[in-house]
């Protein structure tokens, strides 16, 4: 399907309208203050096989209908949060699959999980560039409802290996006043978690959580969303 046929599917999945740019701005004005906006950001680096990526999207579109993710939507103070979907890889490979949406019911929340679960791998392959990963989620806040929160979650089974640093994109992203936090499979470098703790995550109430395989991913993706969404502070 062509790349903006995609799109309008999404989008009509959504109820929303294509927009453009200049046509988002009015958008986001309406929606009011969220609780906390949030860029989900997929590994399709060539370390990830097709298998692995399906995994990837049904864990984290099973962990936006579990009950209990809800209900941590609704008990937040405006009792709704806005979400973003990326994919990434190299340097010069990231791409939105899911527009700025609103979760404020539990239909909404279905809806975006049954969504994530069907989006096809969209992206080349490449190499892993968290570095370029992290900086592109960054200015995909420059488009989201207002938010006391900015938080990044991103996942991946491998280390920086093009692009910068990865700990100077991280810096610069946290001096924005944004968290990075990490999901890592530990299927290829058993000590990532390590790796991503020193190098990767940042910001207020920063964490990583594991999953020791693919097959973990589904557990793992729904308790780190759930933490988030709760606030800094809970476990």
């Amino acid at each position: 399907m062509p790349k903006r046929g995609v799109l309008a599917f999404l989008c009509l999945l959504f109820g929303l309208t294509l927009a453009s740019a200049s046509d988002r701005a009015p958008l986001v004005a309406q929606t009011g203050e969220v609780d906390m906006t949030l860029v989900l950001a997929i590994d399709c680096s060539f370390s990830v096989d097709a298998n692995e990526f399906r995994l990837q999207m049904q864990g984290l579109g099973q962990a936006f209908m579990h009950p209990e993710v809800k209900e941590a939507i609704a008990k937040g103070p405006n009792g709704r949060i806005a979400v973003v979907a990326m994919q990434w890889s190299d340097e010069a490979n990231q791409m939105v699959i899911v527009p700025w949406t609103i979760i404020a019911t539990d239909k909404d929340a279905d809806r975006l999980g049954a969504a994530l679960m069907e989006i096809p791998r969209r992206l080349a392959e490449g190499g892993t560039s968290i570095s370029m990963a992290i900086e592109y989620a960054a200015s995909l806040f420059n488009d989201a409802p207002a938010s006391p929160r900015r938080v990044i979650d991103i996942s991946s089974d491998g280390r920086n290996n093009i692009g910068p640093p990865v700990a100077l994109s991280r810096n610069k992203v946290v001096k924005m006043g944004i968290t990075i936090n990490a999901l890592t499979i530990l299927n290829e470098w058993p000590t990532l978690d390590k790796y991503f703790e020193e190098n990767v995550v940042g910001g207020q109430g920063n964490f990583v959580i594991p999953a020791d395989d693919y097959s973990a991913y589904a557990e793992a993706i729904y308790k780190k969303l759930l933490r988030e969404i709760t606030g800094p502070g809970i476990s």
